[in-house]
């Protein structure tokens, strides 16, 4: 998976598509990530290489375009699904007496991370409401994202090496305040677009969870 920031203007995607399948890409699908006011878009580009061509050639064609730069290249899930939004939605929205642990468990893909999870304040700091598989085990650190008031990007945790965080806390109807985290190794950033779409995701997650966390 490929994040590149290009020109908004008619004939770059183009343009980009071109030269990834010249550098020997096959590509599988672009989903446009944000429109910025100064005339740049950014994309993210799923697609396959043969084995005989290293990522490296890939920036190495996207630099040679004129205002094209690669925010950030890495593996990516075979065959996932770019457009994934509906689909988080439904997961959590039909079953609401788990909707916070059903959002949780489709962040991952539906927002490129590498891990998720719901954590609310115990007697003893945060303690976790769902985690995903490859979530890290909670540090003192982590106490301090119940007090923040809105969707946006996480200091960095330091037993955390290289992971980039953002989240969003939120209140079920029931009136328990609960905070999403999620977290990527490496990168990329989080851009303002994603944090929106995480936030409102999250908030509607909570007016559906029904009474019992």
């Amino acid at each position: 998976m490929l994040r590149v920031e290009l020109p908004d203007v008619p004939g770059s995607l183009g343009a980009l598509a071109t030269a990834l399948g010249e550098a020997g890409a096959d590509i599988e699908a672009i989903e446009i990530v944000e429109h910025r006011s100064d005339g740049v878009a950014v994309d993210d580009v799923l697609l396959e290489l043969p084995q005989t061509v290293m990522p490296d050639a890939l920036i190495t064609a996207c630099h040679a375009l004129e205002g094209v730069y690669v925010h950030w290249i890495s593996r990516y899930t075979a065959g996932a699904n770019l457009s994934m939004d509906l689909e988080a939605v439904e997961a959590f929205t039909g079953e609401p007496a788990q909707a916070i642990a059903r959002l949780v468990e489709v962040i991952p893909a539906t927002f490129r991370t590498d891990w998720a999870l719901a954590v609310r304040r115990g007697e003893d700091g945060a303690t976790v409401l769902a985690e995903t598989s490859a979530a890290p085990k909670l540090v003192p650190d982590c106490d301090e994202w119940l007090s923040v008031e809105e969707a946006g990007l996480l200091p960095e945790v330091e037993a955390w090496d290289s992971t980039v965080l953002a989240g969003s806390p939120a209140k079920t109807r029931g009136g328990t305040t609960f905070f999403i985290a999620v977290g990527r190794h490496g990168g990329p950033e989080f851009l303002p677009s994603e944090i929106a779409r995480l936030g409102h995701m999250v908030s509607l997650a909570a007016s559906v969870q029904t009474d019992g966390l």
